[in-house]
């Protein structure tokens, strides 16, 4: 079932992998030494390409990985990732500017990602994306857990930034999920939250419709648009 846009937008929670970042190359080169390190066969681009976003624990169970593998490649990709992968990254063109609309037009934006949250801190700072949020680095929710916090199902994700949005005095008919993934949209539609969904990230072509998105946005601006109209 798709869930309608509210008439009134107040508090917008943000994914942060391909829809406020390109993330994809870092990444996707710390899988590859992760795959390799740990003892197995790394899959082709193409296929990795789809683990960005998602809880990673769940992308490695979907490609086969058992569980006591999938922890010991997790381990390997984050040995890299926090050396060389982390900041092989940029914010999408136009991000930036529209986050500073959207926070001049009286939307509180906070972040709701399934990267372990002491990743997505460090990556936000980094890129001085936390000026736009509600409370700084802590509006920002991912993965509580660094152990585990790639196995977390993003509702779990979604359900602390709600939290937090009502906590700041949101009614949550008015809040709205952003994220380029079908999981974004499950997650958030698990809280009876609507979601936007963006093209530019790396949802595969119908992805985001099929999975139920409210509305798509193909540019920031339009975005914007869509959450302030």
């Amino acid at each position: 079932m798709t869930l309608s846009l509210p008439h009134r937008i107040t508090h917008v929670l943000l994914d942060l992998d391909g829809t406020l970042t390109d993330s994809a190359p870092g990444i996707i080169a710390s899988l590859r030494t992760g795959f390799a390190d740990a003892g197995f066969a790394v899959p082709s681009d193409e296929v990795l390409r789809t683990f960005v976003g998602p809880p990673l624990g769940t992308s490695l169970a979907r490609i086969g990985l058992s569980a006591a593998d999938a922890t010991a490649t997790i381990a390997a990709y984050r040995r890299d990732f926090e050396v060389h992968g982390m900041f092989d990254n940029s914010v999408f063109a136009g991000v930036a500017e529209e986050l500073a609309e959207l926070r001049a037009a009286g939307v509180t934006l906070l972040v709701a990602t399934a990267k372990p949250q002491y990743y997505a801190r460090k990556i936000v700072e980094h890129f001085g994306l936390d000026e736009h949020l509600a409370g700084g680095l802590d509006g920002v929710h991912g993965a509580a857990d660094y152990s585990a916090g790639e196995m977390q199902g993003k509702e779990v994700v979604v359900e602390r930034a709600l939290a937090h949005a009502v906590a700041l005095g949101a009614d949550a008919g008015e809040v709205v999920m952003v994220g380029d993934r079908e999981h974004d949209v499950h997650a958030a539609a698990h809280h009876g939250v609507p979601t936007v969904g963006v093209t530019w990230g790396y949802a595969a072509p119908g992805e985001l419709e099929a999975a139920g998105a409210a509305a798509i946005a193909t540019t920031p601006r339009e975005l914007r648009k869509l959450l302030t109209s």
